[in-house]
């Protein structure tokens, strides 16, 4: 979808190829947002696709894999934001000064699933990235214990 969006703009191309909207402040956000939500998809889909191919060995399980999901997680958070920021700043470069009105409770309506996606899968980030780079079990025990 970000693929995509880069080339078929809001708003269309003039007759000399250039984007309509290229003057515009919110045409910039709009770019540079799908930008990051194309790399960091991919980036995402990649880690993803990493994790489905792996050996299964014992390092894996200890380094390689945690990595690549937090990795993964991280860019599809990002990808999902980015993703959410383009089509807002899209949705205002096509409805500007037009039909207001429907704007926010749009963008707000599709707000609602990443947010309860994030929602859900923020706790499993947070406990990966705790139990991979945190303290472990086989730290270092206090010399003085009390039995």
């Amino acid at each position: 979808m970000a693929f995509a969006a880069a080339f078929t703009v809001p708003g269309g191309n003039q007759d000399d190829g250039k984007p309509l909207f290229q003057s515009k402040p919110t045409f910039m956000l709009f770019i540079i947002s799908d930008a990051i939500a194309l790399f960091s998809s991919a980036t995402s889909v990649l880690m993803f696709l990493g994790i489905l191919t792996s050996r299964y060995a014992e390092a894996d399980f200890l380094y390689a894999l945690p990595k690549r999901l937090t990795i993964g997680l991280l860019s599809l958070f990002m990808s999902l934001a980015a993703t959410m920021i383009a089509f807002s700043s899209a949705l205002a470069l096509v409805l500007e000064g037009k039909v207001t009105w429907i704007a926010a409770p749009l963008v707000i309506a599709t707000s609602i699933p990443v947010c309860l996606f994030g929602l859900l899968q923020f706790p499993l980030l947070v406990e990966l990235v705790n139990s991979t780079y945190g303290k472990s079990i086989f730290h270092q025990q206090n010399v003085r214990r009390i039995h």
